[in-house]
């Protein structure tokens, strides 16, 4: 019978709909009727007596929940009068009758219905007559367990989910992580644990805090069943979209999942398993999303607990909040004492190198490093993901770092390691086969150096960044527009008060328009011009008006305070990078005064950075193509830029 079941069988169903559902839409009408009918097929046989306990059941709703669920051998129950088949037996009260069954649920199983907002879509095909065939059809298919196990279930509903997620290809990019990548993430997490795994009665915990569809914990699960089919999984996650974590849940419950460990809300605001930590997480969190909606209770977060809360290391730009769930995960890993745990995620680029020395960004890098939890990452080809074709790239976090790898973080270059789709999906052109699948595993359990696989320690990616000085040239000039700031500067009225005019009258007089003056040729006549006023002027006043006339001139001499101190050009002022025992004087006599001679070092801005130049590791350096070949493509193009502009203006 289970042959004769397949996901294929029931997106048929999806014909009914056709010209009266958008196909994207298919899926909010398919999606829940499956999960009805295995629901359905399930508690069949104990219905008589669930209804039974019903009558006798206490008030008490612990009670009442714990006798109707032992009643009905699951977790879940139905206290409706009706199953689909009775149903399906009274047309007349079709909708009435079919609305009461779906209320009759326990309200672990109401509530993924009402996500899908199921009862307008039995108003829509009840408008549509529609909902009798649809009925119909799946009332035909068996899905009780001892007929079609949650195994086979699973891969069946996953497989409807991919379909229907495949139909919108914005929605999928945000909420469903393609399953060829879900594959290597989860056979790089386990790869390292297969032999505990296998061991008899072994129980693990995976938690994704950005669930989606549930496709992650899905693939986690059937990985370690295929491994150990006594082993023993529990799965946990949090999903802020509803019809997503409506999927999620009810795969879930197909699965025999505990559906009270799929929790919704914002993972970020709202911690829904807050004080669990985990044996395994993954997560593939949305990369590029502003988080301003987060911004107030992550940021009171981070100045209130620092590091004893999820985000003591540093905030990244509220453009891009894709570190706030890396840090988050980390707070949810088992400390080392209790065994440890081991973390995939799925980043951006933006992830290496994003802010400068000291930024959040930087400091989040730095931690991750310097507490020795990155293990590896593997640059994934572009193309992969339904609605961006940027390259991504799985970390791989370990707080309990096998001898060989502590210290050591792996990069593997993998973007070879695809096949092309002979059909787009939306941005999706390329798929990890299992050969594919096959070589990263290699490279990643080899741990050993070649052209893909390289290994640094630790410190290799933290990086000092100082900060150099030019100083500033200027000349002084009195011309019109001098005049006129000089005019209305606060600093020019509290010294002349209101002889101003007196005062610029003499200036005028004194300087010619327009002339370039040395600063301290300048400095002695603008003091006479002062005696005018006969007021005493202090050196701070008499700078603050001269300053009023400055303008840059790389030909004068340097600027310098009363103290013969280097005043310098702020807008000329850089930054190096360097390693951490760089000598920077010498670095400064004998590589920035090459081109420099003034620069100066500015001692006390340095800080420590952390980043991570992928394209450097990896890029392929060309060879500038010779001058001769360069000249003859240049000519060649005005040639055809001739041509085509024949007998127009060619100069």
């Amino acid at each position: 019978m289970a042959d004769l079941v397949s996901a294929n069988f029931i997106w048929s169903i999806a014909e009914v709909l056709r010209g009266n559902y958008r196909r994207s839409d298919n899926g909010k009408v398919i999606l829940p009727f499956a999960v009805l009918r295995r629901l359905d097929s399930t508690l069949e046989p104990t219905k008589k007596e669930v209804l039974a306990t019903l009558k006798k059941a206490p008030s008490d709703k612990i009670a009442r929940d714990f006798l109707l669920q032992k009643a009905s051998g699951y977790p879940f129950y139905n206290t409706s009068k009706f199953d689909l088949k009775s149903v399906l037996g009274d047309p007349a009260n079709l909708k009435a009758n079919l609305l009461d069954y779906i209320e009759g649920f326990s309200s672990n199983v109401r509530d993924i219905f009402e996500r899908y907002e199921i009862r307008q879509q039995i108003e829509k095909l009840e408008e549509l007559d529609l909902l009798l065939l649809i009925l119909q059809k799946f009332v035909a298919i068996d899905l009780h367990p001892k007929q079609v196990s949650n195994v086979v279930m699973g891969q069946i509903f996953e497989d409807l989910i991919g379909k229907a997620m495949e139909a919108s290809n914005e929605e999928a990019g945000e909420y469903f992580t393609p399953r060829d990548v879900v594959r290597l993430i989860v056979n790089l997490l386990f790869s390292t644990d297969d032999e505990i795994l296998s061991k008899p009665g072994v129980i693990r915990s995976v938690y994704d805090p950005t669930a989606g569809t549930g496709g992650m914990l899905s693939v986690a699960e059937d990985y370690l069943r295929h491994l150990n089919p006594d082993a023993r999984l529990t799965l946990f996650g949090q999903e802020l979209n509803e019809e997503s974590y409506a999927i999620a849940k009810a795969d879930m419950l197909i699965k025999g999942q505990d559906v009270a460990n799929i929790v919704w809300g914002d993972t970020l605001t709202g911690d829904g398993h807050f004080g669990k930590t985990f044996d395994y997480c993954l997560a593939n969190p949305p990369f590029g999303v502003k988080w301003e909606r987060q911004h107030d209770f992550v940021k009171n977060e981070h100045k209130q607990l620092g590091y004893d809360g999820r985000f003591g290391p540093g905030l990244p730009k509220i453009t891009d909040g894709a570190l706030l769930f890396v840090m988050h995960l980390i707070s949810k890993m088992r400390p080392v004492s209790d065994g440890g745990s081991r973390i995939g995620v799925v980043l951006s680029a933006s992830a290496f190198y994003n802010g400068d020395a000291g930024s959040g960004y930087s400091e989040i890098r730095k931690y991750l490093l310097e507490s020795d939890l990155v293990e590896a990452i593997v640059g994934l080809p572009d193309s992969l993901f339904y609605n961006t074709g940027i390259p991504t790239y799985i970390w791989i976090l370990d707080n309990a770092k096998r001898v060989e790898r502590k210290g050591k973080v792996q990069l593997i270059d993998a973007s070879s390691q695809f096949e092309r789709l002979r059909k787009a999906v939306g941005e999706k052109r390329k798929e990890i086969s299992n050969e594919n699948l096959l070589n990263v595993l290699r490279s990643y359990e080899e741990f050993k150096m070649s052209p893909n696989s390289k290994i640094y320690s630790k410190d290799d990616f933290t990086y000092e960044q100082v900060t150099f000085d030019l100083p500033r040239r200027v000349s002084c000039v009195v011309n019109e527009d001098s005049l006129i700031q000089f005019e209305v500067s606060k600093d020019a009225h509290k010294c002349a008060g209101d002889q101003i005019q007196i005062l610029i009258k003499k200036i005028r007089e004194e300087f010619d328009k327009d002339s370039k003056i040395e600063r301290q040729e300048f400095r002695l006549r603008f003091t006479s011009c002062l005696e005018i006023l006969n007021k005493k002027i202090t050196p701070a006043q008499l700078e603050k008006l001269i300053s009023i006339f400055y303008v840059d001139d790389s030909l004068a001499e340097i600027l310098r305070d009363s103290k013969g101190r280097l005043i310098p050009d702020i807008s000329g002022r850089f930054t190096e990078k360097g390693q951490l025992d760089t000598d920077w004087n010498k670095f400064l006599s004998e590589e920035i005064h090459k081109f420099l001679p003034d620069a100066e070092l500015v001692d006390s801005s340095n800080v420590v950075g952390c980043e991570i130049l992928w394209a450097r590791i990896f890029g392929k350096p060309t060879d500038p193509e010779p001058a001769p070949a360069l000249q003859e493509r240049i000519d060649a193009l005005k040639k055809q830029l001739l041509e085509n502009f024949k007998g127009g203006n060619r100069d």
